[in-house]
Formats: C-alpha cells, structure tokens, sequence
C-alpha cells in the first residue's frame, strides 16, 4: 500500500505543477479571486496589550493544522484537489507544538506569539500562518495556531537559461517527510560548471529537540561533495545558547570566464571545520545581542586540471587555522508585509538595526600556513520614510591583514527602495557596489547574467570592483491559474561595470546596460516557496557574437 500511494502521490505532483493544464475537467476555471484565510479574533477578548497589562496566562493550545486544498469551499471542492489531500501526509502537531516559543501556563506575550508565527513562516512545507487568541475567561486566554500544509512531494524535470547557458535537472523531493518536517532529496543537475547527484537529508528537529542536522553526500562529474551539519541555533530572539559543528570535504572543477567564454580553468580541493559555541542573555527591550567563539579550519588547495585551455593563473593555495569571536545585535522591529519580493505570501521584514562583528587570528603555530587578522563585519539598517516605502541598507567589510599588508579585503554596500505605486504595482530601486584590495584569484568579482545583469552571458566581466544598479516596476496580480500558482510581471533596466585588476582575463569594457521584461510565477501551493523567472533581456551595448536577446528562465527565492 505504501509504495502505491507513493507512486500515485508521484503521478499526481507531475498532474500539479507540470501538467496542470492539461487537467481542465477536473480543475475549475481560472479565477481572479484569491482566498483569504483569517482568523477572526472574538469582539469580547481584550487586546493583546491588556492581556498582558492583566497578567494573562495562556490555556489551551487549539492546533488547526489544514490540508493543502480547502475543500469546503466552492473553490476548491474538486476531484483532484479532494485527491491531494487524501495522498498527503498532513503535519503532525508534534511538529508545530515543538516550534511554538509559549506554554500553556505561561505569561500572554504578543512578541513570543508573533516570533512563532515567523518561526513557522520560515517552514517550506506550510502557508497562511495565524496565530490568535480565541477566547477568554478567568485570566485565562486560549490560543489557536491555524496553519496549511502545501504539496510537499516534488519530484520533476526542470530547465533554465540564464546568461546564454542552459541548465537541466531532475529531482526528487519531499520536504515534509511523513508529516514530521525533515527534508530529504535526490539531484541530478547539469549546467556549464559541472554534472552533479546529490543526496541531502536535514531534519530540522533532531529527536524532538532545538538541535538541527544536515548533511550531503555529492558525486560531481568533477569530483565530490561531502557535508555535515550539527547545530543548536539562536532559533529565537530571546534564545540564551548556541552550539554547533560544520564539516566540509569538497573536490572540483573551477572554470574561468571571460567576455561570456570559458578560457581556463583550475582543480579545487577544500576542506573546512567550524566549531562553536554562543551564549545570549535574550531579549531585552527589543534588542538581543549575542557572543559567539570558536574556531575554523579552512583548507583550500589549488592545481592544474586536466585540459587547461591555456597559460592562465592558478590560484595560491591558503590554509587558514584561527580561532574566532563574534559579536551579534538585533532589533526586534518586525512588520509583516505581502507582494515586496514574493507574490501573494506573507513576508516578515525587520525595520530595525542588525549588526555582527567577526575577528580571529590564524597562526602558523596551531596549523596555518601564515599569520593573519581575519574579520567578518556587516551593518544593515532597514527603514520605512514614509507610507508604502521601504528602504533597505547594508554594509559589509570583510578581510585578511598579513603583516602589514591587506589581502582579500572588500567592501560592499547594498541599498534597495520599494514604493507601492498602487496595491497591484510596486516600484523597486536597487543599487550595490563592491571595492577588493588584492583579492585571493579565486575570489574575482565577477559581473553578468548570473550576478543581475541579466542581459549578458554569466561572470562576463571580472576585476577588483564593480557596481550594479537595476530599475524594475513589479506588477501582482490576483490572477490565481488552477488555484496552484500566482502570476505577477516587471519591466526592468539594469547598468553596472566592473573595474581594477583582473588576473585571470581581460580588463574591464565599460558601463554595459540592458532593459527587458519578464513573466514571475508564485509556486504558492509547493514546498519550493519561490518564484519562476521568465525574461527576456536585450544588451544594449553587446559586442561581438553576443546575442541580441537573451532568453532567461531560472527560480529564484523571491521576485
């Protein structure tokens, strides 16, 4: 019975979301109408401001955890979504109580309420999270968490383009095993670096716990790569420990690109350990700050690969052993907002300060092949100056100093500005920059289609420095096919260059600009929770056999 059902749950999740069209008789019309699913708070409940004021204790705990498809409502009450739902594995309630940050028996508090709704936001495998008080009584507030499951089963054939390169792939995934949460898939992926099969397993729950596990096992047509994970994260704002173990065992082949063409390349063999250790004294006036150390390993060694294309430049080989201290804080400043980078979800934006500092020394004597200073510095800052805009601004300067010297050192910064134009159009405005002092060969920026220039081949460009800004009017439309995906679309123009030395291929050609447009499809009903990107992208200062017109389709994690 049970490889029956996995086999039609297979059959049925290529019916979803690759021949869904084809399926007219058993699915209704398209529609315009979304469904809205709230919950509605009783008139006779206090607001969660007195409910605190009065010392509320939390009661029950009511667990609404709902199929996939709301059968019954009109909408949805048809052959195959009723067969969805039957083939699912449902999320069991261990697996939400054990993310919720209160107890019945606790103190009311709106932000740890809130904080869970996020938690459970972040989970691929549910959608329209609500979490409300339902009733009240004798100092005691009842609680319900009201969440739906989304199809989680997703094995298919995907196909993409981006900066005149194909990719191709097949995968097997299911991201909600048995209803417990833990994720596992099997790859096959071919793009212009390598062919790989990859298998991953991650359990975000380890026996019941805050402990998490992930690993990969990786053959490549280059090599391998191996991974393993065992973490106790800050999972809350108000979390006092942390903890973990990150294993890395890697072996590839890197190509090197210039002007769209690959002209060399060099073997990779890596190998890094991080382990640590963080403490927290929580949540304090809506600011959490946070101590980490530990110490890394990172091993990476560079030779010649078979059928080098030419001289070029192999990079140095570098072992870093250092310990390390970090320092992290958070303002609690969060909003909930709909239609910024994804199209009908819900999104969580902080509109507050975020901080992380980042220092070790790596010596000769514990393991090193040099002595260095080693930091990891990031400053972000996002804003609302006024009704319907958000302004986000990040700064990161990260780096090496041996001796007297700078080496691998950059600095970036990042600002992006959203405007709703109306409630179905949105303006977004981003520009980005990045500045190196003597970059490690490896680490070359790099500029093209697959670095938001979407109109030329990927890394077409490469030096020291770049800069990148795009222009894009979004437009969301309510537009629900099949009640399985949601259809947005953008206009966008993009300019940037790079500058500085390039070791490994030609200087820079100069500002490049391109304009296109492009079809976004919201996976709203997948465990994948991203968005397809169709576009079309002209070069407006092609040379050569660049091509007129690219063709890009790619997913991406948001619009």
């Amino acid at each position: 019975m049970t490889v029956y059902r996995l086999v039609t749950a297979i059959a049925l999740s290529v019916c979803l979301f690759v021949s869904a069209a084809s399926a007219r008789d058993l699915l209704p019309s398209f529609s315009s109408r979304s469904l809205k699913e709230e919950l509605v708070r009783p008139p006779d409940i206090p607001s969660d401001e007195a409910l605190e004021r009065a010392g509320a204790v939390i009661g029950e705990i009511i667990l609404d955890i709902n199929d996939i498809f709301a059968t019954d409502t009109p909408e949805e009450d048809v052959v195959l979504f009723r067969f969805a739902n039957f083939l699912h594995n449902k999320t069991k309630q261990s697996t939400i109580a054990q993310q919720l940050l209160f107890q019945s028996g606790e103190l009311f508090s709106r932000q740890r309420i809130e904080e869970s709704e996020r938690l459970l936001r972040t989970q691929r495998y549910l959608t329209s999270i609500r979490i409300q008080p339902v009733a009240y009584r004798d100092g005691r507030v009842d609680i319900k968490v009201f969440t739906r499951d989304v199809w989680t089963l997703k094995p298919g054939i995907s196909f993409g383009r981006s900066g005149g390169t194909n990719t191709l792939g097949a995968r097997i995934e299911e991201s909600n095993l048995f209803g417990f949460g833990k994720q596992l898939s099997l790859d096959y992926g071919s793009n212009v670096d390598r062919t790989t099969t990859v298998l991953d397993y991650r359990d975000p729950q380890l026996f019941g716990s805050r402990w998490t596990l992930a690993t990969q096992l990786g053959s490549n047509s280059d090599g391998r790569k191996n991974g393993l994970a065992l973490e106790r994260p800050f999972y809350s704002l108000d979390t006092r420990w942390s903890a973990g173990l990150r294993l890395l065992d890697e072996r590839r082949i890197d190509p090197v690109y210039d002007l769209g063409n690959n002209i060399d390349q060099y073997r990779l063999n890596q190998r890094s350990a991080t382990a640590y250790y963080g403490f927290s004294e929580g949540l304090k006036d809506a600011w959490a700050s946070r101590w980490t150390g530990g110490v890394t390993f990172d091993d990476n060694q560079f030779e010649s690969a078979p059928g080098r294309l030419g001289p070029g430049i192999i990079p140095a080989s570098r072992r870093l052993v250092y310990p390390w201290i970090r320092y992290d804080l958070i303002e609690d400043r969060y909003q909930r907002l709909e239609n910024l980078n994804q199209i009908g979800r819900t999104e969580d934006l902080n509109l507050g300060w975020l901080a992380s500092a980042q220092f070790g020394i790596a010596s000769k004597e514990i393991g090193a092949d040099r002595n260095a200073l080693i930091w990891d510095t990031t400053i972000a800052r996002n804003l609302s100056p006024g009704e319907g805009q958000i302004l986000e601004t990040k700064a990161a300067f990260t780096g090496r100093a041996e001796g007297a010297h700078l080496q691998n050192t950059k600095l970036s910064v990042l600002a992006r500005y959203f405007l709703r134009d109306a409630p179905s159009r949105l303006t977004y405005l981003s520009v980005q920059a990045d500045a190196g002092v003597r970059l490690d060969a490896d680490q070359r920026l790099t500029l093209g289609g697959d670095t938001g220039l979407r109109g030329y081949p990927l890394r077409y460009q490469a030096g020291s420095g770049r800069w990148l800004a795009t222009a894009e009017q979004r437009f969301f439309s309510d537009w629900f096919p099949f009640r399985l995906v949601r259809v947005g679309g953008a206009v966008f123009f993009d300019i940037g260059r790079t500058w500085g030395d390039n070791p490994l291929g030609s200087r820079s050609i100069g500002v490049l600009r391109d304009a296109g447009i492009g079809l976004r499809i919201g996976q709203s009903r997948s465990g994948l929770g991203n968005v397809v990107h169709v576009n079309l992208a002209f070069p407006l200062d092609a040379r050569g056999d660049i091509k007129k017109m690219q063709f890009v389709v790619e997913t991406k994690s948001s619009f």
